[in-house]
């Protein structure tokens, strides 16, 4: 059987574990019942496993039934601190947590993945990295898998990696996408406090009042934005969090806010960093106020390599056909740690549609709603990509044998 009639076959399974990850979310980086429930679908597997020291990941180690490269694939496994409204049978039952972002998706298709390869052992020239990763959400999580030596789990950097990333809006149902270099926004934080001296609200002038300035800092860094940047280079910068004061009537010693910021050029990010930090610090010194900014690095932009991105493409259109392919018109805002990765070794970060296809694209609630629902079906169309790109990838970096004569 081909490797997507195989997958057809293992879908009921894919999706028996997807949703009793979606009922027993978890967050960050200790995610233990998701990863024992990763640890059992592998049971019996011909797989070297090995789990995290300081996070709950999951890293198997394929080994071809002939010498060659390695190529790694990856699966975010971790849900956000969410109140699920989605009402689904299968709903989460953990207070104020759900699997809004679909990870429970990806951790599904990987697994699968990880059985389809299994089964064509003998045809592996090389071998398959299988990195499933907590802590996606803000955590790092990918960055502490390669201080903790994912990248030569198999004993040799990967000559290729690629993660897919489901959405429930936006995208047709099991349509895939990518793009061609810069695919998501770097994304980092602006943290700043302003200190002045608090007071009566009846006599600000007895006090240093730092709400105003706080005010000030939030519109002109939108301005800074608008003003200072190409728009054809775009730079987003949203103010999430404002914190100041107690009563209507007391001036309080110090406003608080964060924001977050993002960015797709390595020329705008030096910019926005240095660039925020003086305005803040020159409106704080305009009004006699102490300011204390730091801008807190987070995510780099996450960067297809170009011929990765051809790879996929191909091997979409030859296995699923090419009216499941689109090429994306341009970066995403959102952001994401396979960069940390996709910084270390050539690969492709790629998009599969999971709308649910009675709803309207446009118009269902995006990933990390509270409504957001994805769509199994899309589980095993997911694990044969995984699959074929490991396949067909390791086949283009493993010279044929040649023949005895």
């Amino acid at each position: 059987m081909s490797v997507c009639e195989d997958a057809r076959s293992v879908q009921g399974d894919l999706v028996r574990l997807r949703r009793a990850l979606h009922a027993e979310p978890e967050l960050g980086l200790e995610l233990p019942r998701t990863q024992d429930k990763v640890l059992a679908t592998l049971d019996g597997l011909p797989l070297e496993v090995t789990t995290g020291n300081r996070l709950t990941s999951v890293t198997a180690v394929l080994r071809g039934s002939r010498p060659g490269p390695t190529v790694l694939l990856r699966a975010d496994m971790d849900a956000l601190p969410v109140a699920e409204r989605a009402g689904l049978a299968y709903a989460s039952r953990t207070e104020g947590v759900m699997h809004a972002c679909g990870h429970d998706l990806h951790t599904s298709m990987l697994t699968g993945a990880a059985q389809l390869l299994s089964a064509r052992r003998d045809e592996l020239a090389g071998d398959v990295v299988f990195m499933f990763q907590p802590g996606e959400e803000g955590q790092d999580g990918a960055g502490h898998m390669l201080a903790e030596g994912v990248l030569d789990a198999s004993g040799e950097r990967p000559v290729a990696a690629y993660a897919l990333h489901v959405t429930s809006a936006g995208h047709p149902n099991g349509m895939f996408a990518t793009r061609r270099g810069p695919v998501l926004a770097s994304s980092d934080s602006l943290r700043v406090t302003v200190r002045g001296a608090g007071g009566h609200g009846s006599m600000p002038h007895l006090a240093n009042d730092p709400v105003p300035a706080a005010c000030e800092m939030v519109t002109a860094l939108q301005t800074f934005i608008s003003r200072r940047f190409d728009p054809f280079d775009p730079v987003v910068l949203t103010v999430g969090a404002f914190h100041a004061g107690t009563a209507s009537n007391v001036i309080p010693d110090e406003a608080r806010f964060t924001a977050t910021v993002r960015s797709f050029s390595a020329s705008s990010h030096g910019r926005i960093k240095d660039g925020t930090v003086q305005l803040c610090r020159g409106i704080a010194a305009a009004h006699g106020l102490d300011v204390e900014v730091n801008f807190v690095e987070q995510y780099p932009l996450t960067v297809n390599d170009p011929a990765e991105a051809e790879f996929v493409a191909d091997v979409v259109a030859e296995v699923h056909g090419e009216e499941r392919f689109a090429w994306a018109p341009r970066p995403a805002t959102g952001s994401e740690d396979f960069s940390r990765v996709l910084d270390e070794v050539p690969g492709a970060f790629v998009v599969l549609g999971a709308c649910p296809p009675d709803r309207d694209l446009q118009q269902a609630p995006y990933n990390h709603s509270p409504l957001a629902v994805f769509d199994d079906r899309v589980l095993g169309d997911g694990a044969a990509l995984y699959a074929e790109l490991a396949l067909r990838r390791l086949a283009k970096a493993t010279p044929a044998p040649v023949p005895a004569v």
